[in-house]
């Protein structure tokens, strides 16, 4: 069968011609909900550039479909690093969709500075599932109090799987400030084999490092 020649000239005509709009933050924002992804992809894209766009940004990743466009609006988001898109991947957090949680998690890893100020609230939030998705936050989160929140953790949360999330991670960046408030744990969940064997690990693994 022969080839059919030109198709990338044309693939860039037509995302030339998704372009022709102009740029402005309401005309983009509409262009979220065009039914052509490629529109949508594009106006996620140059909404990085409009501040006070993180709203629209995230009213469309709650209900969009493709994939590659749900990736360039959390590009975006991040890119964008205010208040508002952070709060936004905080709800997404909460979402049924384990998709859309998993991506709004690692959007918020890389975005410390953002972050940090809500931090305490997420580790103490009501739902344990959000305090967890909250400890798998400060897995990737460079920031210097990573380990002082993962302590918080461990000395006051009375939910054991949040406990042990933690745990394995102070197993990976705790200090030796910490090895006290480990052997705290295994105290206070002493019928708890998994706390058990994750602190001895962590105790181990820092007392070696």
């Amino acid at each position: 069968m022969a080839l059919i020649k030109g198709q990338p000239q044309a693939g860039a005509a037509r995302e030339a011609d998704t372009r022709q709009h102009g740029r402005d933050p309401a005309d983009l924002a509409q262009r979220l909900a065009d039914p052509q992804a490629e529109v949508r992809r594009w106006a996620a894209r140059d909404l990085a550039d409009c501040p006070g766009s993180a709203q629209a940004l995230v009213d469309r990743l709650a209900e969009e479909p493709d994939e590659s466009v749900r990736e360039v609006i959390l590009t975006s988001l991040i890119e964008l690093g205010d208040p508002v898109a952070v709060h936004g991947l905080v709800a997404c957090m909460r979402s049924d969709d384990a998709a859309l949680r998993n991506e709004a998690i690692e959007a918020m890893k890389q975005l410390p500075d953002a972050v940090s100020p809500i931090m305490r609230g997420l580790l103490l939030d009501e739902d344990s599932d959000m305090r967890i998705f909250a400890v798998n936050i400060l897995e990737s989160l460079r920031h210097p109090s990573v380990e002082t929140w993962l302590l918080e953790v461990i000395e006051h949360d009375d939910h054991v799987n949040v406990c042990a999330t933690a745990v394995d991670l102070l197993g990976e960046v705790g200090s030796e400030r910490a090895l006290d408030a480990l052997q705290a744990l295994r105290t206070r969940f002493v019928g708890e084999p998994y706390i058990q064997f994750a602190a001895d690990l962590a105790i181990k693994r820092i007392q070696e490092g």
